[in-house]
């Protein structure tokens, strides 16, 4: 919460995920996945044009037209499937349905659709289905790094977990306050002017 607290004062609340709809943050989740969000922007505002930001008319687009839409992404034929097959899931299973599922069952079943990892599955866990699941990004495991805390996805996942409230909203800007964070720090290589190390912030890995 000290972190937290220090993120919040310095960039202020941070508002993501920026959506319309509970299935733009499924997409988005997607076509973020190793690249820019300006360039998540550009494809999704190329699928809401040509009305193909909807998981029914995106299972049956033609996976040409989805693949021209998002080329600005990069992977684009592998994002194109990708969410050509999560649509079909959702439109199948009905998005309510699925997102009616107990955490660790909504889980695993995002994680059985193909090219959806743990990044992406918890992002849509916790900006799309709005349940408690703290999302950790090559960021977090950087800054975390840094100060002196370091394991893999599920380590660092559960040391946040459990030193904070369980609260969806304090998830969602906790997340995207650290993302503003670093890239206003750790891509601009701004080491010397880090915050959180001049702040001398107590935090200590879990034993």
């Amino acid at each position: 919460m000290q972190i937290y607290q220090h993120l919040m004062d310095e960039f202020g609340p941070q508002y993501w995920w920026p959506a319309d709809t509970s299935f733009e943050v499924i997409v988005g989740a997607i076509l973020t996945q190793q690249t820019k969000w300006i360039n998540v922007e550009k494809a999704i505002s190329n699928l809401k044009n040509n009305y193909l930001l909807d998981k029914k008319a995106l299972a049956y687009a033609d996976i040409e037209k989805i693949e021209e839409l998002i080329y600005c992404c990069g992977f684009y034929r592998q994002k194109a499937t990708r969410l050509k097959n999560v649509a079909n899931y959702f439109f199948e299973n009905g998005l309510d349905s699925v997102f009616n599922q107990d955490i660790n069952k909504l889980r695993s079943t995002l994680l059985s659709l193909k090219g959806i990892g743990e990044e992406t599955a918890d992002s849509i866990i916790l900006y799309s289905a709005e349940k408690p699941k703290f999302v950790i990004d090559a960021y977090t495991k950087r800054i975390m790094g840094c100060l002196g805390i370091d394991g893999n996805y599920k380590q660092l996942q559960s040391h946040f977990e459990s030193k904070l409230p369980v609260d969806v909203n304090l998830y969602q800007e906790y997340h995207a306050l650290i993302v503003e964070y670093a890239k206003n720090y750790c891509v601009k290589k701004q080491c010397d002017n880090c915050l959180l190390l001049k702040t001398n912030i107590n935090i200590h890995k879990n034993k």
